[in-house]
């Protein structure tokens, strides 16, 4: 999920980044309720503390935040204290992946309506919202182009030093909060962050209808990407893990799926070889686009090998900073295009009518709940595959106000 900091731009100063996006003059103010928050350190600690909550600046939106997924990301920032050149420098709210609803509106807010307070008679509810965790700048070449997922000032939630949506009450420009169907929950609004992830990888690999495709690990993105290639009409599909549990469950999820278990004894080409046999012997049969959401080096080397010749690989998963193997020349006579993605862009709007209109359905993959109170539970959950969780979610049902 993680873009790079490129060297021409530095991280801001950690003095000048508070719970919302306007710096140290924020104005604080008093809520009803605590604001516990999940937060990692620099020495690769978590720690649940009560955080400030922050009155909206211009443009602006308070926010009750009532779900928040936890990702991978958060236990690479949690386990290593970094994803590639991205280092948590300094205690930071984990979390990006959110749904809640509005409490306040700052000064220039027109598409977004905040519920009211006591106290008023007839209690109106604010908006439901997903949240587009990235901020980016608004102002270079790239936003300008409408590629702001590569926009290199991005102030991105959960990622230090912006403090992210695994708290009660959290601040963000109401630009990036888009409105929830009435038939959306909250739980679902959460899974939007990872569904643009995978829309994104999607729309650039150009799956096509009716030809073979395979996913490449079966977590949470792996199982999305199975779900939305569905629905793109890719088939024959395959499925592939090394945790059988995984694979299990990707049966019962789309059960015209084919699933294969990875083989340690195998290599990259062994695996691929057996890959491609549930495909049959022609090639033109074989996958055309391969989704590889692990950023597992031996993976995406295995992806290599099983795209047939003029095929696509995608790298979805984040993955080390180096890697040394990749069959080059192989991948350059099979002229097979390697492409990689950085988030996304311009994907909430379609994943919401995803979502609101019945083509998908992802509540299956939430598997554990964690109240706000106990993130802590959540995030070592997700962290040990033997339990078996494919998504964890974090839920806030209290109402909140102020």
């Amino acid at each position: 999920m993680a873009s790079l900091w490129i060297p021409s731009h530095p991280k801001p100063d950690p003095s000048q980044v508070s719970n919302g996006a306007d710096g140290p003059t924020q104005r604080t103010i008093t809520a009803p309720l605590p604001n516990p928050s999940l937060q990692v350190t620099a020495d690769h600690q978590l720690k649940q503390v009560e955080a400030p909550v922050y009155a909206p600046g211009h443009g602006e939106v308070l926010l009750h935040i009532k779900a928040t997924g936890v990702c991978g990301s958060d236990i690479h920032f949690w386990k290593s204290g970094r994803i590639g050149s991205l280092v948590v420098e300094g205690d930071c709210i984990l979390g990006h992946e959110a749904a809640g609803v509005v409490l306040r509106c700052g000064d220039g807010v027109t598409n977004l309506v905040p519920g009211s307070q006591p106290p008023v008679l007839l209690i109106v509810k604010g908006d439901r919202v997903a949240v587009e965790p990235g901020v980016p700048c608004g102002n270079c070449w790239l936003c300008a182009e409408g590629r702001y997922n590569l926009c290199e000032d991005v102030q991105f939630a959960g990622v230090y030093p912006y403090h992210g949506t695994i708290q009660r009450y959290k601040v963000h420009p109401a630009k990036w909060c888009h409105k929830l169907p009435d038939n959306v929950t909250y739980s679902e609004g959460a899974l939007l962050e990872p569904l643009s992830v995978v829309m994104h990888g999607i729309k650039s690999a150009g799956l096509s209808l009716g030809r073979g495709a395979v996913i490449c690990g079966a977590g949470p993105i792996g199982l999305i990407a199975l779900a939305a290639a569905r629905a793109s009409g890719a088939h024959p599909i395959v499925i592939t893990d090394l945790e059988p549990r995984r694979l299990e469950f990707a049966k019962t999820f789309v059960p015209t799926v084919l699933t294969y278990q990875v083989q340690k004894n195998l290599d990259a080409q062994g695996n691929a070889q057996e890959i491609r046999k549930l495909y049959g012997t022609h090639e033109y049969v074989a996958p055309e686009v391969v989704l590889e959401c692990t950023g597992v080096e031996n993976s995406v080397v295995t992806a290599a090998y099983t795209a047939r010749r003029g095929g696509t690989v995608m790298v979805i998963g984040v993955g080390k900073e180096i890697m040394n193997n990749l069959p080059f020349m192989h991948l350059s006579l099979a002229e097979i295009d390697l492409k990689f993605i950085n988030r996304y862009r311009d994907t909430w709007p379609a994943g919401l009518q995803c979502l609101g209109g019945g083509i998908l359905d992802l509540k299956p993959l939430v598997t554990h709940t964690f109240p706000l109170e106990k993130a802590l539970d959540a995030l070592h959950m997700c962290s040990d595959l033997t339990n078996g969780s494919i998504k964890v979610q974090i839920m806030d049902d209290v109402e909140a106000t102020i």
